[in-house]
């Protein structure tokens, strides 16, 4: 499973593409905008960084405008993927887009009925949100687990971005069931290479490293 950095904070984006593990970054307007930067800048800045997929979101609702500014949007880096979210117009822009190579990650999926539309509209990425599902009392790991099966049915080459996650075992159950990639906030990443037990096995070897040091010969 690919890991990517689910935020626009160039500064975490640079420490966690440091340990050799990130594969890509997810934006969005909303984490964009906590960032207070200019838009195409701070993509092409993430782009240069990250050599990997590089999610920008599209905000315009209808076909044409959607096309329109996700040409614009692929010029700012070659590995600039643009996020559309699952509408009618959503599709059929994601149709005229992929036939020209430039790829769509479908986001906003909350079922295995839309997952499956994003991938026959030519989608090369959809995320279902996980963490939104569970906090509407649905089973976010479950519908990842139901897109995998349709997916494997019909040997779609869409790969899936377990989104909206929450927390490190979501990332694990993503990984139990084969999900391609998750899409990490950077406090949940931070977690993950985190264990009490490492910490306190690395304190007691440092401790003991104090007295074999100066043993003599």
């Amino acid at each position: 499973m690919k890991i990517f950095l689910d935020t626009a904070n160039v500064d975490q984006i640079r420490e966690v593409n440091s340990w050799g593990i990130l594969s890509g970054v997810t934006t969005n307007p909303t984490l964009l905008a906590k960032e207070g930067r200019e838009f195409k800048s701070t993509v092409k800045e993430i782009a240069a960084i990250v050599d990997g997929p590089i999610s920008a979101e599209a905000v315009s609702m209808k076909k044409d405008e959607i096309v329109k500014e996700a040409r614009e949007l692929s010029k700012i880096a070659d590995n600039v993927v643009i996020k559309i979210p699952i509408t009618p117009d959503g599709l059929g822009a994601t149709k005229i887009l992929s036939s020209e190579g430039i790829k769509v990650n479908m986001t906003l999926i909350f079922s295995g009925n839309q997952a499956l539309l994003a991938a026959l509209a030519g989608a090369s990425f959809v995320s279902p949100f996980i963490g939104r599902l569970d906090d509407i009392s649905h089973d976010g790991v479950q519908v990842l687990s139901e897109i995998i099966n349709v997916y494997q049915n019909y040997d779609f080459e869409t790969e899936v971005i377990a989104a909206s996650i929450r927390h490190p075992l979501h990332v694990l159950q993503a990984a139990q069931i084969g999900i391609d990639i998750a899409t990490v906030p950077y406090d949940v990443v931070k977690k993950m290479v985190k264990h009490s037990l490492t910490d306190i096995g690395i304190e007691k070897f440092l401790e003991d490293w104090e007295k074999v040091k100066n043993y003599k010969k």
